[in-house]
This record gives C-alpha cells, sequence and structure tokens, in this order.
C-alpha cells in the first residue's frame, strides 16, 4: 500500500475518480473531512458506493485499490452508527482513530464483532482488518502495546498533524519528525504489522512531501497517506522498488538459498554477511515487487 488516497464521505462525486485512479487503496472518511450535520449522509454514501463495488472486485481483483473506511473514534456518538453502515459492506481495512492504549483498542474490536456478530450470515463476507491511528502522545508511548492488542490490527498509521499541533510541535524540523516516525516503525515491527505514514497537508508542495515519504520509507514505512490525486504518483515513485534493490533482493535470496543447501546459515554477497534477518528483507522486498506488479 504505496498510497492512500483520502476521499471525504460527503464527497461522491469524487468517489469513482479517485477508485479508478492509480492509488493503491482508496480511504474514504467519515471523521474528520465531515461536519457533524452530515455525518449521516457520509456513512450512507460510502456504505452504497461500496455495496456497488463489491462485485467488480470479484471481477478483477488485483486492479481494484484496497478499500478502507476511517470511522469516528470510538468514544463517539457516530462509531456505532459508522460500523452498521460500512460492516456489512465490509471494506478491506477500518482505519480506527483516537485509541490511545491497548484496553481502548480491545474494546472497539469487542463493539466491532458485537456488530458483525448480529450481520446475516453470508461466508463471503470479510471481517476488516484495523488500520490503527497513532495520534496522540498516549497513543506513541502504548504503541507496540495497540498494535499487539488484537490480531485484527494490521497496522499503524501515524497522524503527525493530530500529534504536533496541539502541542505546538514544528513539524518543518525534520529531526521531530524523524524521532516520531521512528517510535511508531519499531512499534509496528515489534508487533508484526505495517507502518503506515500519514498526511502531509499542503498538497502543493511536492518537495516536501517528498522529504516526509523518503523519510518514512528509509525508516521502514510501506506507504504514505495522500489527499489529492497529485500526491499519488509521488509517493509510488518513493516507495515502489527499484532495480538496483530489485537485483540486490534477488541476489541475497539465491546466495542464501545455496549457503542453505550446503549446511550453512550464513553467506557473503559483494563483501557482505548475510544472515536471517537480512534474508527477510530482502524477501519482504521481493513480495513487494510482486504485489506491485499485480495492480
Amino acid at each position: 500500500m504505496r498510497s492512500k488516497l483520502f476521499v471525504p464521505g460527503v464527497r461522491p462525486d469524487l468517489f469513482q475518480k479517485a477508485w479508478s485512479g492509480p492509488a493503491d487503496a482508496v480511504s474514504f472518511d467519515l471523521e474528520d473531512a465531515v461536519a457533524p450535520t452530515r455525518k449521516a449522509e457520509a456513512r450512507a454514501a460510502v456504505a452504497a458506493f461500496l455495496r456497488q463495488h463489491a462485485s467488480r472486485d470479484r471481477v478483477r481483483p488485483s486492479s481494484t485499490p484496497l478499500a478502507i473506511v476511517r470511522v469516528n473514534a470510538p468514544d463517539t456518538a457516530d462509531f456505532e452508527a459508522d460500523l452498521a453502515a460500512v460492516l456489512p459492506v465490509a471494506p478491506d481495512l477500518i482505519n480506527l482513530p483516537k485509541v490511545d492504549s491497548a484496553q481502548a483498542l480491545c474494546a472497539a474490536v469487542a463493539r466491532i464483532e458485537a456488530q458483525e456478530a448480529a450481520l446475516p450470515a453470508d461466508p463471503a463476507r470479510r471481517a476488516p482488518a484495523l488500520l490503527v491511528n497513532i495520534e496522540t502522545p498516549r497513543a506513541l508511548r502504548n504503541a507496540a502495546e495497540i498494535a499487539g492488542a488484537h490480531p485484527r490490527v494490521a497496522g499503524l498509521q501515524l497522524g503527525l498533524g493530530d500529534l504536533f499541533e496541539p502541542a505546538g510541535i514544528r513539524r518543518d524540523v525534520a529531526a521531530h519528525v524523524q524521532a516520531v516516525m521512528l517510535q511508531v516503525a519499531l512499534a509496528a515491527g515489534e508487533a508484526g504489522v505495517f507502518a503506515c505514514d500519514g498526511a502531509y497537508a499542503d498538497f502543493r508542495d511536492d518537495v516536501g512531501f517528498e522529504h516526509e515519504a523518503t523519510m518514512a520509507q528509509q525508516l521502514g514505512f510501506i506507504g504514505k497517506s495522500c489527499i489529492h490525486p497529485r500526491q499519488v504518483p509521488l509517493a509510488h515513485a518513493v516507495f515502489s522498488v527499484d532495480a538496483r534493490a530489485q537485483a540486490d533482493a534477488h541476489r541475497i535470496v539465491e546466495a542464501a538459498q545455496a549457503a542453505r543447501a550446503q549446511g550453512l546459515g550464513v553467506c557473503v554477497v559483494e563483501g557482505r554477511m548475510i544472515d536471517a534477518p537480512y534474508l527477510k528483507r530482502a524477501e519482504r522486498v521481493l513480495a513487494q515487487v510482486e504485489r506491485d506488479a499485480a495492480r
């Protein structure tokens, strides 16, 4: 998921354009991009669109973006209504905001599963995985516990705006951004889930977007959220595997396989000692190449 394109739930006129575009995922937003008076309208529009496209997904799954719905926070009155609208159409991921502890995450999952249990039986309906936002200081402290609290958590998403703005932390200082990204990357790695970078608010600033995306990519993030279609190719350029990295991953995997055939646990590739951690990374690179080629 190199790119995740946000679409406000109150803009159904943009749904098809986003869905047909090059983004790896489309995130339909029911939270911050929707005024309180229009929440019901937004959830109805998103559910109707996803319901319409469910059968189409089965026809061309490789070219269909991941469907993500960002619901309102569990402590709001809209959370249950959001679940009631989107769970029957089963998006790939539910983006869960404002969860700052493992206990809060598990409580939210229990409410999700209670609503799923009440739905009519449908063997084809998938249970959406969770993409959990890390966007408060407490959530940042508890990120590893949140990520590992339930098997439905597939990834963590960093929300720098929510994290920095209330505290007056300057986002244009690279050291601030890097410090937080590293914490989220390590927390995701500890729990065995992916890390996705959040949105960059100024969609006219390509240089700023690329700089932040590059930092995230170097720290192991798989992709970045986009608030405008023009940011999608920028994200793909940063997070796609280039030919040099792909060739290096192939050399590592082939050398490791040859070493195993000789009963060895390590090998040397161009002067580098390769053992299990390096092999795992190379295998992840090649798996990403396969995923990207299928889109």
